[in-house]
């Protein structure tokens, strides 16, 4: 038996609703899951999307540890403090692949800093992200706030002292330091002051320059002090130049530290 035209429309008229309806669905629920969530603490705003939440408080507990700790590393006292609208804050993407393509850093990149803005961009990783990745992201931030962001500094001292907050990296940062010596693969302090990582490619090389610069901080840490390093800082800050500024360590230029931190590596 044919079905009349008047039996039809009201059918195909229900399938054409519940489709249009399944499509404004799904679009919000893709909408919804674009738009950035956040979680607030003393002194962070987290902002992320698919994340665990579990994930996030481990993110809030952390960094509230990391402010406190990195200032006492660096041997000063937090003078504004981050509350409010002044909060530091964290984008945490859903994965490597929108991290890289959002902040078009290069391949080998966990993390990325703005440090006037006070931003952190990640993304959740498997190892490391709360004993390595934060804690040198926030490094960057605290530092450069610190010194001021006019200062002009070579990029070993803003990294070193970024990953001089990593533990890991700061226990085995003498030994690659003193492997490339002995292959001849050490990179002076006058070359590596001059060097700009953020655009190599070499991994060997990132590696070292990285290595370098912990192993340089935690060497002016070590011999003169937190106190001294903190004084340090306070000159950079004051618009001292940098190798006027080294004077605090009792050194005039790049040679002479060079010199006694390769002497500390025998």
């Amino acid at each position: 038996m044919k079905a009349s035209s008047s039996q039809i429309k009201p059918v195909n008229f229900i399938l054409a609703f519940c489709f249009a309806l399944s499509l404004f669905i799904s679009g919000a629920q893709a909408s919804n899951g674009n738009k950035w969530r956040e979680k607030r603490s003393e002194h962070f705003i987290i902002y992320f999307k698919d994340v665990p939440v579990d994930f996030i408080e481990e993110i809030v507990k952390t960094a509230e540890d990391c402010y406190v700790q990195i200032t006492q590393n660096l041997g000063f006292v937090r003078y504004n403090f981050w509350l409010w609208d002044n909060r530091a804050k964290f984008y945490i993407y859903n994965d490597k692949e929108h991290y890289l393509s959002d902040t078009r850093q290069p391949e080998w990149s966990a993390g990325a800093a703005q440090s006037y803005e006070k931003i952190i961009k990640t993304y959740p990783q498997m190892s490391g992200f709360f004993d390595s990745i934060m804690p040198h992201e926030l490094g960057h931030i605290i530092f450069r706030e610190f010194i001021g962001y006019k200062a002009v500094i070579p990029l070993w001292l803003e990294e070193g002292v970024a990953s001089y907050q990593e533990k890991s990296k700061r226990l085995v940062a003498d030994t690659i330091v003193k492997s490339a010596i002995k292959e001849n693969r050490f990179i002076p302090l006058d070359k590596l002051s001059a060097m700009d990582i953020r655009s190599k490619t070499d991994k060997k090389i990132v590696e070292l320059f990285y290595a370098e610069s912990v192993s340089i901080v935690n060497f002016l840490i070590k011999k003169f002090g937190k106190s001294t390093f903190g004084w340090f800082c306070r000159d950079l800050k004051d618009d001292k130049p940098f190798e006027k500024a080294l004077s605090r360590f009792g050194f005039w230029d790049i040679p002479k530290i060079n010199k006694a931190w390769m002497k500390s590596l025998e």
